[in-house]
């Protein structure tokens, strides 16, 4: 008896032993940022839910490891190869999307998944700190209007989100309930996302598209005191800059904007020459000429995508000239390509320029939006702008391919339009993932 007494006295002290030496590890390792607190991470994460004046710098326990997108691939391709243009590895990746569609997640998923939005951010790796002091400084105001592809849209969120930028999405009115809630429930999340009290029935060539635009402007001004730049997305834009990029061009702007305006040539008089409605859906030509506002030379021609600065904006709802021109434009075609353009020009708004068809700037020389135009694509030796689309087309715009990677991180744009994950899904995992290693090249724990 006394015998197995001191066997389990001896077996007892070794375990207890064994447990102090296991649990200084785990302290030290721990001190050490060797070990995720998974408890003090979803305190901090709650915490960045329900309070807007979250710190965006200092210690996280989130490793930077944890936030690439490597594990994430679908398609077994060779990505560098791709975006350094290597023609085999192309031809592979458009074999490889024909044999295998890609399963994307539904609207329920979405749904669901935001039931625990600490998991969410957790498993779609959102970076929810800042990762320098320089982008803290300058913080982005983001408008993005979409109606569909609930998985691309929260894939866009994802690639350009920063806890310092704040991001009004508008939702086609029009769109289906289920969409909506999905939106919703994904914004939910965040505090800096938020979709506009009112939302339009976005009609392609009308004033909706612009009127999304402003409802978005207009609420993103009184939510946010402190943002420096305005950038407007649709649904099938994608970024090809990191967001310390964006704030290093945004800095070389220096109060300016950046923009297509250019002097109208061709047939596009026509689209402010007369009056225009929408009926059953459809743009509409009502026969009526309207009054002109200004001379033709005042005139400019641009697109919907444009980069300016927080004054620019603040001055476009407070100037008598800029608020009678936006309402002369409301039963106009697609007024998005020409008020932009117009109001740049404009003498007194801020970072404007003028006139003189000397200070005219194409897409391709603005940092707006990367666009390729079919009419334009072909042999750059030959007097084209640029390669061959490799994916398709949509309304004459080139819907990128895995070809088009390298070309388009040669440009000096933000954002490039169109990608569709339906048309070509390497396309996007290639630039998504290209993009978060560059913005992981200065994370540290």
């Amino acid at each position: 008896m006394i015998l197995k007494y001191k066997r389990f006295v001896q077996w007892y002290s070794v375990i207890l032993v064994l447990t102090c030496i296991t649990l200084l590890v785990l302290n030290l390792s721990a001190r050490k940022g060797f070990l995720t607190n998974e408890q003090d991470l979803s305190v901090k994460i709650q915490h960045f839910m329900g309070n807007q004046n979250l710190p965006t710098s200092g210690v996280h326990n989130v490793r930077c490891s944890e936030l690439e997108l490597l594990l994430e691939s679908f398609y077994d391709v060779n990505c560098t190869a791709i975006l350094q243009g290597e023609v085999n590895e192309i031809k592979r990746s458009q074999l490889l999307k024909v044999q295998h569609k890609a399963v994307t997640p539904n609207y329920s998923y979405y749904i669901e998944a935001t039931q625990n939005c600490v998991n969410l951010i957790r498993s779609r790796k959102y970076i929810t700190f800042t990762l320098n002091r320089r982008e803290e400084q300058i913080p982005i105001a983001y408008s993005i209007v979409i109606h569909q592809k609930v998985d691309q849209f929260e894939r866009l969120l994802r690639t350009i989100y920063a806890p310092q930028n704040i991001y009004c999405v508008h939702i086609d009115n029009k769109s289906s309930i289920a969409f909506k809630t999905a939106v919703r429930s994904i914004a939910s999340c965040f505090p800096n996302i938020f979709i506009p009290a009112k939302l339009e029935n976005v009609t392609y060539g009308s004033w909706s598209r612009v009127q999304a635009d402003l409802n978005c402007m207009e609420e993103l001004l009184a939510r946010h005191l402190t943002w420096k730049y305005f950038i407007n997305l649709c649904g099938m834009d994608f970024p090809i800059k990191t967001n310390l990029e964006i704030v290093h061009q945004l800095e070389h702007l220096a109060g300016g904007n950046s923009l297509e305006s250019e002097a109208v040539v061709g047939p596009k008089v026509m689209r402010w020459k007369y009056s225009f409605k929408v009926i059953n859906g459809q743009m509409t030509h009502m026969q009526v000429t309207k009054k002109p506002i200004f001379n033709t030379s005042s005139m400019f021609s641009g697109n919907a995508y444009i980069v300016v600065s927080r004054q620019f904006i603040e001055h476009i709802f407070k100037d008598p000239k800029a608020k009678q021109f936006i309402e002369w434009s409301q039963d106009t075609y697609s007024p998005d390509e020409f008020l932009w353009a117009t109001l740049q020009r404009m003498p007194g708004v801020p970072g404007s320029k003028p006139s003189h068809r000397k200070y005219d700037v194409s897409d391709m020389n603005s940092i707006a939006r990367l666009v390729k135009w079919q009419h334009l694509e072909g042999d750059v030796n030959k007097e084209k702008a640029y390669p061959l689309c490799t994916g398709s087309h949509l309304r004459c715009v080139c819907v990128y391919g895995a070809g088009d990677l390298n070309w388009i991180l040669q440009q000096h744009h933000l954002f490039a339009n169109k990608f569709d994950a339906e048309v070509d899904p390497i396309a996007l995992q290639c630039l998504e993932q290209h993009i978060r290693q560059k913005t992981l090249l200065g994370c540290s724990t």
